[in-house]
């Protein structure tokens, strides 16, 4: 037997809860699945000073109870569970949860996220929030004048050495290719800018610190006959080597870039099937904030709101 909603959001952090408590306030009696992660990457992050509203400063964990808070008060009903099939191109949209609860829904949030990728060693699972970040907004703030390194070749990783390097005293780009693989003009800069060190042909090992980074072990040339390994005394280590979006469920009904970001129809949160909204980092490969997410979510809520009125 299946259960009747009108909004159902799926997946939470910023975006998705923001949604259920625009949506709560439009009387749409939402119905949110948190995932694998409630709250989101952000719960990962020990400390968020960018959100605005919090001037000393919350840790992640915290922000997003508070946001799961607001919207539980305005009646969100916040499930724990995982979407693990839909169908959303039926109407009304069916969606199947931890493999055996179905549901029909009017109209659908998604705000999956994006999850960063990781060299998969496990230093960085050990120092996760002690040193190990994938966002270099969120977290540069605390490596003022430190030396750090960031991991990766293309554009988002000259990007993140350069604001890194703004703010700390030195910057080593780790790449483990002879060559960049950024455009010429991130290459051009990164190649240039005093504070960034790059190393070449460099892969990670581990790392090493008794409360936290100080330093990784690389090898240069891996495999190869003129292998060498070496230390580096780091503050902060900074993953950039891409996200992957969650979407894997929604192939081949939502439009996706080659990545699997969700594309939207311009200037909304509109996906290519109508009653379906697309909120937060599953979409965006681009700013990646809490803040911008939680915009979004807002939107969702509103056109899905539109949308059942229409």
């Amino acid at each position: 037997m299946s259960e009747r909603v009108r909004c159902l959001i799926i997946g939470s952090g910023p975006a998705g809860y923001t949604a259920a408590i625009y949506a709560s306030r439009a009387n749409l009696a939402p119905v949110l699945y948190e995932g694998i992660q409630p709250g989101g990457q952000l719960t990962t992050t020990t400390e968020v000073e960018n959100f605005p509203g919090y001037p000393e400063g919350i840790s992640g964990t915290e922000l997003m109870e508070d946001l799961k808070k607001q919207a539980t008060r305005y009646g969100a009903d916040i499930r724990t569970g995982i979407v693990t099939a839909a169908d959303l191109k039926s109407t009304p949209k069916k969606i199947t949860v931890d493999g055996k609860i179905e549901i029909e829904a009017d109209t659908v949030i998604i705000s999956t996220g994006a999850t960063a990728k990781y060299l998969g060693i496990p230093d960085e699972a050990k120092y996760a929030g002690m040193g190990v970040s994938a966002c270099a907004t969120c977290d540069g703030f605390f490596y003022r004048k430190k030396v750090v390194g960031v991991v990766g070749g293309g554009d988002t990783a000259c990007e993140e050495a350069l604001y890194l390097a703004g703010m700390a005293s030195k910057v080593y780009l780790i790449v483990r290719k002879p060559f960049l693989r950024a455009s010429k003009v991130m290459q051009d800069r990164v190649m240039k800018h005093e504070k960034i060190e790059v190393l070449f042909n460099t892969n990670t090992l581990g790392l090493f610190g008794e409360n936290g980074v100080e330093g990784a072990h690389l090898v240069r040339h891996l495999g190869e006959a003129n292998e060498e390994k070496f230390d580096i005394n780091i503050d902060g280590f900074f993953l950039a080597i891409g996200h992957k979006p969650n979407t894997d469920i929604f192939v081949g009904q939502l439009d996706m870039d080659e990545t699997g970001y969700l594309k939207r129809i311009p200037d909304s949160p509109k996906t290519n099937i109508p009653g379906v909204f697309a909120a937060g980092d599953v979409a965006d490969p681009v700013y990646r904030q809490a803040i911008t997410a939680a915009g979004t979510g807002c939107q969702a809520a509103i056109e899905a709101e539109r949308y059942l009125a229409d």
